[in-house]
């Protein structure tokens, strides 16, 4: 084995992350940058100190795992689920969804999934569900504690109801009727077991750092957690190529419902 092939097992054993399922390219360069920042000589330095200072191991899994998102992230697509997707599944299903947000980061996605249900008068009779592998973006998920990177200026006249802005740091908190509809849990998407019967599940940008081997048991996965002619929301830089052989139907861009 190489010395980087060395030092991503030994990390992926003190992690529990298989960084294996990682695309070569993308994951090397991002472990350079880090031992050029923190002036790092070598592979071998760099496990002992990730071994022995949680701060850096923190740091590495924040690098992994790229806590990158907004509210209503390209808001087209979060208007056909409103008025679209999730008419089309309370047709088929009732208002009692079921939904998952995988892969969730600081929770802006599904709280913005809440705050359409809260809406459509339905919040109170679905499930939402949020995971993600980094113990600490789901605590600053639960806190729900937002920058005006997260929430944009449109979205804040649109939902202003649902913040309050601490204009002494410039921060948004979301409002506790929304935060307390869901429920946060660490999950590995690539080692743990799945959840059944969700109507919906959300997986934005996630996978795109993924290797293709990866990505097709990922997307089995999501197919077998899903009710039958439930819905799976990829990330708009993502494609699912097989998608028929994996047993979905491409309902729009980026929703792939199971036959």
């Amino acid at each position: 084995m190489t010395s980087i092939e060395i030092f991503k097992k030994k990390v992926s054993q003190l992690i529990k992350l298989d960084l294996f399922n990682y695309k070569n390219t993308q994951l090397e360069r991002r472990i350079t940058l880090l031992m050029q920042r923190n002036n790092i000589p070598d592979l071998d330095q760099y496990y002992s100190i990730l071994e022995s200072d949680k701060e850096k191991l923190t740091e590495f899994i924040d690098m992994i795992t790229i806590n990158v998102t907004e509210f209503f992230r390209n808001e087209d697509k979060f208007t056909e689920l409103e008025n679209e997707i999730i008419p089309m599944l309370i047709n088929k299903h009732g208002k009692n969804l079921k939904i998952w947000s995988a892969g969730c980061s600081s929770g802006a996605e599904i709280y913005s999934i809440a705050i359409i249900l809260h809406k459509m008068n339905i919040l109170d009779k679905c499930i939402l569900i949020a995971t993600d592998f980094d113990e600490n973006i789901i605590e600053r998920a639960k806190k729900a504690v937002y920058s005006r990177y997260e929430v944009s200026e449109n979205i804040l006249n649109k939902y202003k109801n649902y913040f309050t802005m601490d204009e002494s740091c410039g921060t948004f908190q979301l409002c506790s009727e929304i935060r307390s509809k869901v429920s946060f849990k660490k999950h590995n998407l690539l080692n743990n077991g799945f959840e059944k019967r969700f109507h919906l599940i959300l997986c934005r940008n996630v996978v795109i750092y993924f290797t293709e081997q990866a990505k097709e048991k990922l997307y089995k996965n999501f197919y077998d957690s899903l009710n039958p002619d439930g819905m799976l929301f990829i990330g708009t830089t993502e494609r699912i190529n097989n998608y028929k052989q994996l047993g979905f139907n491409l309902v729009s861009s980026f929703f792939y419902q199971k036959c």
